[in-house]
């Protein structure tokens, strides 16, 4: 009498096959979005003037009016804008920094979003408490949570103050920088090159939608 071999369940070969394919996935397009992301920085930041030429003391004068420092505000802006936006990103992680429960918290929101939503594979829904969680359930909960770190807690005052310190910085620079030796380049690069150009691509993610 010979012995039938015993069936053998490929469920669980299955499900770890699946889930590890998954996450290849999911670190694919994360590596993608790190790749443009980092990509986009560059290219902005090789378009900033000369940081000499932003100090030149020679340059600086006190504006006739509030007319004209408006008008050099404006005019430097459009000329240092990479600069000014750099200033700006210095400023607020030297105060994110100073705060490591912000900067923590803050990190902790992104990566939240990050894994929660972006980049969290369609066919995997999320499930909280036995309770399968739609994706506008999952959006509607960290617009929430959000709002709540935000305009709740230390971080969106701390934000808020950085921003508006960079802002107080950049607006007193283009008002005492004289504009009149500055010559912006008679051609431009054609096509975006802007900081966030990189959003504007194909999705890398299965909830992420691009701009139109």
């Amino acid at each position: 009498m010979t012995s039938q071999p015993l069936p053998i369940s490929t469920t669980e070969t299955t499900t770890t096959t699946s889930s590890s394919t998954t996450t290849a996935l999911t670190l694919s397009s994360l590596r993608t979005f790190l790749t443009r992301l980092f990509s986009s920085l560059r290219t902005t930041l090789s378009h900033r003037r000369p940081w000499l030429e932003l100090v030149d003391r020679t340059a600086f004068s006190r504006p006739l009016s509030l007319s004209d420092a408006s008008t050099r505000v404006r005019k430097n802006y459009s000329y240092f804008k990479v600069n000014y936006l750099t200033i700006l990103a210095i400023v607020l992680a030297f105060s994110l920094l100073s705060h490591p429960f912000s900067l923590l918290t803050l990190l902790s929101l992104v990566a939240a979003w990050l894994g929660l939503y972006a980049f969290r594979p369609s066919d995997q829904p999320l499930v909280v408490l036995g309770r399968t969680m739609s994706n506008r359930e999952v959006l509607g909960i960290l617009v929430m949570v959000t709002v709540i770190v935000v305009f709740l807690t230390s971080v969106g005052s701390l934000i808020i103050t950085a921003v508006l310190v960079g802002v107080g910085i950049v607006c007193v620079h283009g008002a005492f920088r004289d504009p009149e030796d500055l010559f912006m380049d008679d051609q431009e690069i054609a096509g975006s090159t802007g900081l966030f150009s990189f959003i504007g691509g194909p999705s890398v993610g299965s909830n992420v939608m691009p701009l139109v």
